[in-house]
């Protein structure tokens, strides 16, 4: 059974790994370099499909593949030309409220909002929904990221 302390750990890794992007920011190299391993270690990519919808785009909205989802983070794929590098901003702190958690052996659901704050002190805050998995060495996987901005009238 998948527990709620792992989905809270899973959702603290990732936003370590985006912080950690961010600080690269500066030397392209290594901002690739962290980006996949966040993409190797936190998703599911090597396991099967995964299901992403990140938030800041409108032409290419969905990234079903390992390249379109490291470009949404860092920028840079010539298919991907709206992606800014979301990783980029550089972001200082992401926090997770969940609103619900579902738990089960093998597979785990979280959805709330996250909020992600900026080098200034600004906060953004985005809704979400992650699914995760296990691999085969009991580590949570995402194999669904669903993010959105509030709507606003």
């Amino acid at each position: 059974m998948i527990t709620r302390e792992e989905v809270d750990e899973a959702q603290k890794k990732w936003g370590r790994g985006l912080i950690s992007i961010g600080a690269l920011n500066h030397d392209r190299a290594a901002c690739e370099k962290r980006t996949d391993e966040l993409l190797d270690n936190l998703y599911a990519y090597n396991l099967g499909d995964v299901l992403f919808k990140p938030t800041k785009v409108t032409v290419n909205q969905f990234r079903l593949t390992k390249k379109s989802a490291k470009s949404y983070f860092i920028g840079g794929d010539p298919m991907n030309q709206e992606d800014a590098g979301f990783a980029l901003k550089p972001w200082i702190k992401v926090r997770f409220e969940n609103v619900a958690v579902i738990l089960e052996s093998n597979r785990a659901l979280a959805m709330g909002n996250y909020f992600f704050t900026d080098s200034e002190g600004g906060e953004t805050k985005v809704e979400f929904t992650f699914g995760y998995q296990k691999d085969s060495h009991g580590r949570l996987r995402i194999d669904l990221h669903h993010s959105s901005l509030p709507y606003s009238p």
